[in-house]
């Protein structure tokens, strides 16, 4: 699976996860216990990107094959796949963030 694939499921993923913890907040009086729900997003996150690699074969700790074979820097897919992601889920805990703030 390509990079720019793995985005676009993961993606679709994050954004079905956001909408469950959205539901969740209607049942929290405590903001404390709001604010938590990003902590859960993060997991939830990282569990999606592992879940996804371990369905379509992907090493995370493998070297990513670079288009530049003599540059020293070697990155793995999960940084990699890091990298091109962080702008979803960067947008969608920021959507759910404004969620939590708004619902005090």
């Amino acid at each position: 699976m390509n990079i720019d694939g793995f985005r676009a499921e993961l993606e679709t993923r994050l954004m079905i996860e956001k909408e469950y913890i959205v539901q969740e907040l209607t049942m929290m009086d405590e903001y404390d216990e709001k604010l938590e729900l990003l902590g859960e997003f993060n997991d939830k996150y990282r569990g999606l990107i592992r879940r996804l690699a371990n369905e379509h074969g992907i090493d995370l700790n493998a070297p990513y094959p670079s288009d530049n074979p003599s540059s020293s820097e070697n990155l793995t897919y999960e940084q990699i796949i890091l990298g091109k992601t962080m702008s979803i889920y960067d947008k969608l805990v920021d959507e759910l963030h404004e969620e939590i703030t708004s619902t005090k």
